[in-house]
This record gives C-alpha cells, structure tokens and sequence, in this order.
C-alpha cells in the first residue's frame, strides 16, 4: 500500500479536542476547549429559526452573503475607526480556523518562513505545515509572556514570509501595547513581511488593556490579512461563521483559496448573524464585563490553591506553573488532572515549540455555577 503524505507525521492531533474527550470519559468539569456553556442571545437564535424558516437553505455566494459582508463591514469601520470596503476587503469562511488557513495559502509558497510567536495557538503551526511553510518560533518570556526586540528581529532577518499575531493572545492572555504593535509594524515594513493576525478576542479585553487593530497601525493596511471569527463574541463557537479582512487585492486571491477549500459557511447562519452584528455598543461593554467577572471567579480558587499563573489581560484563558507536582509530562498530568481533580485542562506543550512541560491552561468560558464547581475541586491542588 502507498503511504500517506509526509506533512501529516508531522504534526499530532489537536490536544485541546483531545481533552474534551477525557474530559467527557471521566466525568470531569471541561476547562480545556474554549467554548461557553451557555446559549448565544436570544435574538439570534430567533434569527437562526427565521432564516431556516424562510427557506436559506442553499449556497450563499462563496466569498460571503451581501448582507453579511456589508454588516459585518459597517461594524468593523465603527470599531477600527477607518472605512472596510464590504465588497472587495472581506472573504467569509468557516470560523477563524479556515480564515488562518486560507490566509496563510494566499501569501505563501512551499519552503517559505512563518514565524510565530510562541506559546501559540496550536492550528498556526499545522497550518504552516499543511502549506508547506516553515515555523520560526519567536518566544514570549513567561510569567509576562513578552518578546525581546532582539529575538524578534532575528526571526524577521532570517527571511520571514509572513508572521502570525495573536493579539489578544490564546493561550497567554497577552493584549500586546501599541509599542509593541509598532516594533512588530516596524520589521515587517523593513522586511516585505505580510502579517496574518487572528483577533477573535478583540472584544474580550480587561481594563485597563486596550484592543489596537493591527491594520489601522501606519502602513499595515497594504501588509495585514486580519483573522477574525463572530464565534467568540456572540457565543457561537459551533456555528463556524469567521472572515479575513484585507486590502482588495489579497482578498481577490483569499477568496479563490476559500472556495476550494469550503466552498462557502452555512447560508442560514449567515443571514442570522446579521442580526447579532446590529447590537448596540452596550453589548460588547456588557461581554467584556461577563468575562471579566468569570475571570476573578476561577483567579479567586487559583489563589487559595498557591499556584503560580499569569493574570489574564485579554481573551478567557488563563495559563498555570504546574511544575511544581514534578510531572516530567504534562500530557500524564493532564489526564490525572481529569481523572482524579475532576477538572480537564490543557496541557502547555499543545502551544508551545518542544520542550516545554510547566504549564497547562484553563479557560473560564463557563458559566458562574460551573467555575465555582470546578474551582471546589480545584482546591484539591492546594500547595501547602
């Protein structure tokens, strides 16, 4: 028999979904997979029930409906501050995940460098793979998880394609300043490089942090394919609706990719978001402030457990030194986590380049009743 392709021993199945599996064989609270336990609004799902009642039931145009692109790029020149052509700078795809994917096949070749920040989120580096692109890992310092201008510089000069930006950041709840964003801005001008920024958490940031647009920085918006999904924001992680947004050009290129890839995301579930795209202001304010209550639950428990952790300025991950239990495995410590805590987390090397097996993350996208069930067990942990 043929052997399979090279590129898929490469690389290993996603540990996140791996851990929701374990979690759901023993019984244990899933902090693993970043996704809320609670519904999306009701005025979406209402609009969900219209759309499949109204008979949206075949193909949309493949790059995106006219009503989605134009609603989602009115809400995107009101939160930017700068005008988004609905018709020529936005590609819709399925969820973020495609969107990475897609981005990344529009500006690079086999053979060709993306660097990444690590720790990253793990679908950049097989999607480097899959391209037939190489990772250059730049690390993020723990316990502040910041980058050093000179390691970042040398990942630039050694011939960067393209460079992947988290921002906020998953898994280390990283919200980069604007100087950092300007240095990253800097290298990529003086070294041709495009910059693919997944900012799915754009509205998932703690104060006094703020979100800064990548492409709104001098000179980013001709080099930015900008990721992003309505997933997180309107807690519709299984409805896979995400988009890149870039310059006219590069879109003309990622909607070709796009289509031979997924041909299109769900048509009833496109004409459904729109409405979610018209909520007031006070929406988002009220997101961010959900978020940030959840936070202080779960920070509460880890602070009554003694252990080391990075507190979390953006997204709903929260990253955990669990070096202190002496597991040479961090994956080995995962499992026992789920099956004698009760709580599933994610062990750390998912995200970081080999080699690294301090840590794990734990995502506090749940409801107040399940963070305090698991913060309970949690306490099983304690340090003395």
């Amino acid at each position: 028999m043929p052997r399979t392709s090279k590129r898929t021993a490469i690389f290993t199945e996603s540990l996140i979904r791996e851990m929701s599996r374990v979690a759901a064989q023993h019984g244990a609270i899933n902090l693993a997979q970043g996704f809320p336990d609670w519904d999306p609004p009701a005025e979406l799902m209402q609009a969900g029930k219209d759309a499949m009642d109204a008979g949206r039931h075949q193909y949309a145009v493949t790059w995106g409906s006219p009503e989605l692109r134009s609603a989602l790029g009115a809400k995107l020149t009101r939160f930017m501050g700068v005008p988004v052509d609905a018709g020529g700078e936005l590609v819709v795809t399925c969820g973020a995940t495609e969107a990475m994917m897609v981005a990344m096949m529009t500006v690079c070749d086999p053979g060709d460098k993306v660097g990444l920040f690590t720790p990253f989120y793990e679908n950049y580096s097989a999607d480097a793979i899959l391209t037939g692109a190489v990772p250059v890992h730049v690390p993020l310092h723990p316990p502040e998880y910041k980058f050093d201008p000179a390691e970042l510089r040398r990942a630039f000069a050694s011939g960067l394609k393209a460079f992947v930006l988290c921002n906020p950041s998953n898994p280390c709840g990283r919200v980069f300043t604007r100087a950092e964003l300007l240095q990253i801005a800097a290298l990529a001008e003086e070294f041709d490089v495009f910059v693919l920024t997944d900012e799915v958490y754009e509205h998932i940031v703690y104060a006094p942090h703020r979100h800064t647009y990548f492409a709104t920085l001098p000179g980013m918006a001709a080099r930015t394919l900008m990721c992003s999904s309505l997933s997180k924001t309107f807690s519709i992680t299984g409805w896979r609706l995400g988009y890149v947004h870039a310059a006219p050009s590069i879109i003309a290129q990622a909607r070709k990719v796009h289509d031979f890839l997924t041909v299109g995301a769900a048509a009833p579930l496109q004409h459904a978001v729109v409405t979610a795209l018209n909520f007031p202001a006070s929406y988002y304010d009220e997101l961010a402030a959900k978020y940030a209550a959840s936070r202080d639950i779960l920070l509460g428990y880890l602070d009554q457990t003694g252990l080391s952790y990075t507190r979390p300025e953006g997204a709903y991950f929260v990253m955990v030194d669990i070096s202190a239990f002496g597991f040479a495995d961090d994956v080995k410590f995962a499992h026992w986590m789920a099956k004698e805590i009760g709580v599933a987390p994610v062990p750390g090397s998912s995200f970081f380049a080999p080699g690294e097996n301090r840590y794990m993350r734990l995502n506090f996208a749940k409801k107040p009743a399940t963070l305090h069930a698991a913060g309970e067990r949690l306490l099983k942990l304690k340090r003395g």
